[in-house]
């Protein structure tokens, strides 16, 4: 039973990890196909009011479902409480799909039960992300660093899984405090689409070596996972 709980655990780290990555990738390259009628958008939340609306809103819901979901060991200290950090960032998730930013155009349509304005909401839209992607950050930082942390016996290579999820999460927090400033970048239009799918791209990559998407045996195990010290337990998120 607990190889079985490991290895469901595993596939819902790369499931989560997976949909991250895939993201921002299916919507610009489904934008280069005439049939969805949609031009690549200067931001990913912008999606909500393209025919990609559904992908966009989809993925992001299926992210925050699987983070709810998931349940850790937790810890007494709130930063590195699996639980608590896996529940808020689902439920940011799914506010960042059904809260849309404010539109470009009026013409354009917002679908929300929140009887606000488009400008609120988009307040509220981006609010949501900041603490989606806050959130990612401490889990990579605080959390997915646990397992190895009491390991003195084998040596780290520069490869460590913690020395990736540590570059993922300070990553993160590079890529989330760039998202405003490439708001006001005019020479390239998809600066903030650029450090969007970025913030993805490393909160993806931690999910997936956590979940051991390349495996875990051979050199992969011993340089990643440190598994040839025999006292290697996975603990934590």
């Amino acid at each position: 039973m607990e190889n079985f709980n490991v290895y469901t655990y595993r596939r819902l780290r790369r499931a989560i990890g997976y949909l991250g990555v895939s993201l921002p990738v299916m919507l610009v390259l489904l934008s280069q196909f005439p049939f969805f009628k949609t031009q690549v958008q200067s931001s990913i939340s912008y999606y909500y009011y393209t025919n990609l609306r559904e992908i966009f809103t989809g993925t992001l819901c299926a992210v925050g479902l699987f983070l709810i979901r998931y349940k850790g060991h937790g810890n007494v200290s709130i930063w590195k409480n699996d639980n608590l950090l896996t529940n808020i960032a689902g439920f940011m998730a799914i506010g960042v799909a059904l809260i849309p930013t404010s539109p470009n155009h009026p013409s354009e349509k917002v679908y929300t039960i929140i009887p606000y304005d488009a400008a609120f909401l988009g307040y509220l839209h981006y609010g949501f992300a900041a603490v989606l992607f806050g959130t990612f950050s401490i889990l990579a930082i605080n959390v997915f660093t646990i397992g190895q942390e009491n390991q003195v016996n084998t040596p780290v290579s520069i490869i460590n899984e913690n020395n990736i999820y540590r570059f993922c999460g300070y990553s993160i927090i590079l890529f989330l405090i760039m998202v405003p400033i490439s708001a006001h970048c005019h020479r390239f239009k998809y600066a903030t689409l650029l450090f969007e799918g970025l913030s993805l791209l490393v909160f993806g990559i931690a999910w997936l070596i956590k979940g051991r998407a390349l495996g875990d045996k051979g050199k992969i195990g011993e340089k990643l996972y440190r598994e040839a010290n025999p006292n290697n337990t996975e603990t934590g998120t």
